[in-house]
C-alpha cells in the first residue's frame, strides 16, 4: 500500500492543505506546500539545481578551525562541544553559496528567521484554527517573523536582478521561473519567496540534523567511527574529499542511510486527495488525508529483522534494495526518509553528498565519543530533532 500510495503519478493525490494553512508564514505555497500545476510547475524549475557538484568542500573548513581552537584551550587537548549550531552553519552555508550565489554572512538573517518561526508554528493553535486569525502575542511574533524573513529575501532577489553577472544558480531559476507564475495563479513576490523560505528550511535545517544524529551514533558506536575514519583517510588526497572520493564512500554512506532509518528528519509522509481516489479496495474521499508513518515502516521488525531497532549499518551493504529481510516488491518503500517516487525529495542527492562532505571532513580531523552533557530526547518541532542538543567530547584525531 504504502508503495501504490508513493508511486501515484496523478496530480489528485497532492501536498496536505494544512501545509499551507497552518504553516504558511513557513511554506507558503512553495514547493514542500503545493500541489497539482503549482507543484508540478515549481518542480521542474528546483530540481535540476541540486546536482551534487554544487558542494564546495571549502565552505566546511570554519568549524573544523573553530573545533580545533576549543580543544587547543582546553586541559587535555579534549573539548565538550555542542555540536548542534556548528551542523547549522554548515549546512546553511553550503545551501547559501550553492544555490543562492551569497556568503552565509549575507544570508545570516534568513536563517535565524527561518529557525525562530519553524520554532513557533511547531508550538502549534491546540487544535483550534481560529485562533490563527487572533492578534494574540504568538501569532504577532509569527507575522512579524513572516514580514521580516520576506523583505529580507526580496532585497536579495532586488540585488541580484540589478547585478550585471547574475551566476545560474537556482535563485536565478527561480527569477526566471517567477516569470511564468501567472500560469500557477500566483503573484510575482509570493513565487519567490515561499520557494526561498521551502528551501532555505529543508536545506539547511534536516541536513544539519541528520549530520548531528550522524555524529552521536557514530561516537556511541567507536566501531563504525574507526572503520569511516580509515575509509576516509584511504580516499581523501591531503585530507580533503573530491568528488571521486565522496562517491567511493562506501562506509559512510551505509552510516547516513542507517541514520536516516533510525532518525528520518520528517514523522509522516502524507498525501491529501484532491478527488475521490482508490487504492486497491479503499475508496479515499476527496479531502482525506493519507499518512505514512516513516519511523514505524523503517523500524518494523517483519521487515528489517530482529534488530531493526539497533544501529547495524551493515544492512546497507547490498544497497537499499537488500536492507530489508522480504523480497517482495513492496521493499523498495520501506526505505523513505527522502519519500519515493514521482514526488521523492528534489535535493536527496545534493543532501547526501553534503553529510558525507562534513562527516568526511570531521572524521579525517577529529575523534569524538558521547559526552556527560548529552541527554538523549529527540523531539519534534516540524522535523525530528535532538531537543537538548548534540554534545560531544572532540579531540584530535593525530
Amino acid at each position: 500500500m504504502v508503495k501504490e500510495i508513493s508511486h501515484f503519478t496523478s496530480l489528485s493525490l497532492g501536498r496536505p492543505s494544512y501545509l499551507s494553512r497552518d504553516f504558511g508564514p513557513l511554506f507558503g505555497q512553495g514547493i514542500i506546500a503545493s500541489s497539482g500545476p503549482t507543484w508540478s510547475h515549481q518542480r521542474k524549475i528546483i530540481a535540476p539545481q541540486f546536482y551534487t557538484d554544487k558542494v564546495k568542500v571549502n565552505h566546511h573548513r570554519k568549524s573544523r578551525d573553530a573545533w580545533g581552537a576549543a580543544i587547543d584551550r582546553c586541559e587535555g587537548g579534549v573539548a565538550d562541544v555542542n555540536i548542534d549550531k556548528d551542523m547549522r552553519s554548515l549546512s546553511a552555508d553550503v545551501i547559501s553559496r550553492a544555490c543562492f550565489g551569497s556568503n552565509y554572512k549575507e544570508g545570516e538573517h534568513i536563517f535565524s528567521k527561518v529557525r525562530e518561526l519553524q520554532i513557533v508554528l511547531a508550538k502549534g493553535h491546540a487544535g483550534i484554527p481560529i485562533l490563527r486569525h487572533l492578534p494574540t502575542s504568538k501569532n504577532r511574533k509569527i507575522w512579524k517573523l513572516e514580514r521580516e524573513i520576506n523583505t529580507v529575501i526580496l532585497d536579495v532577489v532586488k540585488q541580484r536582478a540589478a547585478a550585471l553577472d547574475s551566476e545560474r544558480d537556482l535563485l536565478q531559476m527561480i527569477l526566471e521561473g517567477a516569470k511564468d507564475a501567472s500560469n500557477v495563479a500566483t503573484s510575482l513576490d509570493k513565487f519567490i519567496v515561499d520557494n526561498c523560505k521551502a528551501i532555505y528550511f529543508a536545506g539547511q535545517d534536516t541536513t544539519a540534523i541528520s549530520a548531528s544524529w550522524t555524529l552521536m551514533l557514530l561516537a556511541a558506536h567507536p566501531e563504525w567511527q574507526s572503520r569511516a575514519r580509515e575509509e576516509a583517510l584511504q580516499l581523501c588526497t591531503h585530507k580533503v574529499p573530491d568528488l571521486h572520493a565522496l562517491q567511493n564512500m562506501k562506509t559512510l554512506t551505509m552510516v547516513i542511510q542507517e541514520t536516516l532509518r533510525l532518525y528520518p528528519p520528517a514523522v509522516f509522509v502524507v498525501r491529501e486527495a484532491l478527488e475521490d481516489i482508490k487504492f486497491k479496495h479503499i475508496t479515499i474521499p476527496k479531502g482525506m488525508n493519507v499518512q505514512v508513518p516513516i519511523s514505524i515502516v523503517q523500524q518494523d521488525p517483519e521487515l528489517w529483522g530482529p534488530d531493526a531497532h539497533l544501529f547495524n549499518p551493515e544492512r546497507f551493504a547490498g544497497g537499499i534494495l537488500g536492507a530489508t529481510t522480504t523480497t517482495s516488491g513492496g521493499a523498495q518503500a520501506a526505505y523513505i526518509p527522502f519519500g519515493v517516487g514521482p514526488r521523492v525529495c528534489v535535493g536527496q542527492h545534493f543532501a547526501m553528498m553534503e553529510l558525507k562532505v562534513i562527516l568526511s571532513l570531521i572524521l579525517l580531523n577529529f575523534r569524538f565519543s558521547i559526552s556527560p552533557s548529552y541527554v538523549h530526547s529527540p523531539g519534534f518541532a516540524l522535523v525530528v530533532q535532538p531537543a537538548n542538543g548534540v554534545w560531544l567530547l572532540i579531540e584530535r584525531a593525530n
